[in-house]
């Protein structure tokens, strides 16, 4: 429905454009055929005038003025000093002060020149209600085009993003297929080595390949999630913090460029609604970004879960070198990096998780030192 909505969109905006055409040059055909039908009887009753002198002139301009009245044109009437004598078809009541009429006739003669008659005065007149519509309406029918073509450029663009994202979730998918069966021959020979376990050295490296096998199955895991509804499961997010950090603290540098790891988890337990492959992802995620930013200098990295009202936090900062000013506004579009060996996808897979998945926020917080991303979700 997400991906056809812009398409749907796209369709109402041409059928509104081309049913307001329509019926647009109805009305003008319409008006126009009366307009031509006033004119033709005005023209007759004034050669029959000239040619019939027993006509009253009096009743023959009478009946020019409803012709008049009919069109809708505005008309006013001044002697030689420019007071209004007569008026008709004003967009305004007329009380007994004549000056907003005054101000009218200003109005008309930018519009239309003026004509004089002789002993009459000057005759003032603006346009008929169909050029008045005339003007307005294909402006709006303007307005109305640039917003199709709005929502085509928006349709080709939404096309475009669902079609890749859907080359990436089947080549996730295809990887975590493949991904299967070397898995699969991985725990075989680790079965065999538990053999020698009498050996201190073969029984930790055990140890140590289960656990990292442990983690491929759920990164396989992870893949096959991609593209697919995220699950709507209890998800203890304090656990989820601790599991991540105590993987990394096993895995951290300690020698040259040491790098410490810390995790707290405040008002547990952090139950929230979610996708606990899919949220754990996210989390190793940022947890993974600060580790590249203190690479080759060490540092400490601080994962704090806390909740705050009906809202669980969590909070991942590191005192790195941080996210110059100039790129916090675009490290969350997929394929920019800050790494010159980057692919760009950590931060808006994470993204996208967070927000689209769970309804979440995920924010880059403003702080001096080092970078802090801040997960938001509901409880």
């Amino acid at each position: 429905m997400r991906r056809g909505a812009p398409v749907i969109v796209l369709g109402a905006l041409l059928a509104l454009l081309l049913g307001s055409y329509i019926v647009y040059s109805q009305i003008v055909v319409s008006q126009l055929r009366g307009e031509a039908r006033n004119v033709g009887q005005m023209t007759g009753q004034l050669l029959r005038a000239n040619a019939d002198t027993t006509i009253d002139p009096v009743t023959a301009l009478f009946d020019l003025s409803k012709h008049i009245d009919s069109l809708g044109v505005p008309v006013i009437v001044t002697d030689d000093s420019g007071r209004p004598t007569a008026w008709a078809n004003l967009p305004f009541d007329v009380d007994r002060d004549t000056a907003n009429v005054i101000q009218y006739v200003a109005e008309l003669d930018r519009i239309n020149k003026p004509v004089s008659e002789g002993s009459v005065g000057k005759v003032h007149y603006g346009d008929t209600r169909l050029v008045r519509r005339l003007r307005v309406i294909p402006l709006l029918q303007t307005g109305l085009l640039l917003m199709v073509l709005a929502a085509g450029v928006l349709v080709l663009r939404t096309r475009s993003r669902a079609d890749r994202e859907s080359v990436w979730a089947g080549m996730a998918r295809e990887s975590a297929h493949q991904l299967a069966t070397p898995l699969s021959s991985i725990s075989g020979w680790i079965e065999l080595l538990r053999e020698r376990e009498s050996d201190e050295m073969t029984a930790r490296a055990v140890r140590h390949m289960e656990s990292d096998l442990e983690r491929l199955e759920r990164v396989a895991h992870r893949f096959e999630r991609i593209g697919r509804p995220a699950r709507k499961d209890p998800v203890d997010i304090g656990e989820l913090v601790l599991r991540v950090s105590r993987y990394f603290q096993a895995r951290v540098p300690t020698l040259a460029h040491q790098v410490t790891i810390a995790s707290r988890v405040v008002g547990g337990p952090l139950i929230v609604e979610g996708d606990a492959v899919l949220l754990e992802w996210a989390i190793e995620a940022l947890t993974k970004n600060a580790l590249d930013a203190l690479a080759g200098r060490g540092g400490r990295i601080y994962l704090l879960a806390t909740r705050r009202d009906d809202k669980v936090t969590v909070r991942i900062a590191d005192d790195g070198p941080g996210i110059p000013k100039e790129l916090r506004d675009r490290i969350f579009e997929a394929g920019f990096s800050t790494k010159q060996t980057g692919w760009g996808i950590g931060l808006a897979l994470t993204k996208r998780i967070v927000e689209e998945n769970h309804g979440g926020r995920l924010l880059l917080a403003p702080r001096g030192r080092g970078a802090t991303f801040d997960v938001i979700l509901r409880t």
